[in-house]
């Protein structure tokens, strides 16, 4: 088992991402998930990311507050406990248009090994 304490995950920057912080919960480290990494996001309000791609598929789940979630074929604003997944390559944008900080969870697979 690989535990990280809520206390212990580290910070990390995601590209083109504004006003908000996030923190790695799991991946990127010996002795953890070997497919995927899970990241937790707080957006503050105004906050957001994109519009981009990512040549990989993603799930976001809120857990708190709202997020509008964005993409070229539909606009839907999820709240606590809601989920999506993005294929790959779809182009998003995820806004916080809320005075509340809303947050996030993050899975994604790693990028290729080059």
């Amino acid at each position: 088992m690989k535990l990280t304490r809520f206390a212990d995950a580290k910070p990390y920057v995601a590209p083109n991402h504004y006003e908000m912080r996030s923190l790695r919960l799991q991946g990127f480290e010996a002795g953890g998930p070997e497919q995927f990494w899970t990241g937790l996001s707080h957006f503050l309000p105004g906050g957001g990311a994109g519009p981009d791609a990512s040549p990989l598929e993603k799930v976001y789940v809120v857990l708190a507050g709202e997020l509008l979630v964005k993409t070229a074929d539909q606009e839907v604003v999820l709240g606590p406990m809601d989920s999506c997944c993005i294929p790959g390559g779809e182009i998003r944008e995820v806004k916080n248009n809320g005075n509340a900080v809303a947050t996030m969870l993050v899975v994604m697979p790693y990028p290729p090994k080059a």
